[in-house]
């Protein structure tokens, strides 16, 4: 009898995890990692990474993305914001599961923003690229307006949507948009 509840009771359980949709059966299986997939549209580095696993970054994906992310015009690395990281991720979940983000912009060193604020009027003087604080992203074949609207929704930063040129960007300053 007792190996009969037993029995029972499993199946229960197997037919409720198996009723989960896959994403929600993911995030019981893995509920502490985090990854990323980049693409940088300069160098053309690619970089999948768990960056977060039982509670906390883990340092040498971190540094692995800082490197990604640095200023392609002369090789600077900086240390990048982790809250960017995070929402990110978050942005990225809401599509799909670890689509590849295309990066056009991370850090930025003051001597390359200085050259770019200089030639465009639509760079600003103290950006928080020069920071390791903002990205501009794109998702390839996902609408450009749907991951403007996933990063407002957020709330966790600044956001700027550029449909011209075809990026997004993100900060983890005060929450604001353009």
């Amino acid at each position: 009898m007792n190996h009969r509840r037993s029995f029972l009771k499993s199946s229960v359980a197997v037919a409720s995890a198996l009723a989960l949709p896959s994403m929600a059966r993911a995030a019981i299986a893995a509920p502490h990692e985090r990854s990323l997939r980049f693409y940088n549209t300069h160098t053309g580095e690619t970089l999948r990474t768990m960056f977060w696993a039982d509670g906390q970054f883990i340092r040498e994906a971190l540094q692995d993305i800082n490197h990604l992310l640095r200023d392609h015009r002369n090789d600077k690395i900086a240390t990048m914001d982790p809250e960017l990281l995070l929402m990110l991720e978050r942005v990225s979940a809401q599509f799909s599961n670890n689509e590849v983000i295309h990066v056009i912009s991370g850090y930025r060193s003051p001597e390359s923003n200085r050259k770019l604020a200089e030639a465009s009027g639509g760079v600003a003087k103290h950006s928080m690229h020069l920071e390791g604080k903002a990205i501009d992203v794109r998702i390839p074949g996902r609408d450009l307006e749907r991951l403007h609207k996933a990063a407002l929704a957020l709330k966790g930063g600044g956001v700027g949507y550029y449909p011209t040129s075809q990026f997004v960007h993100m900060d983890t300053g005060r929450v604001r948009h353009w």
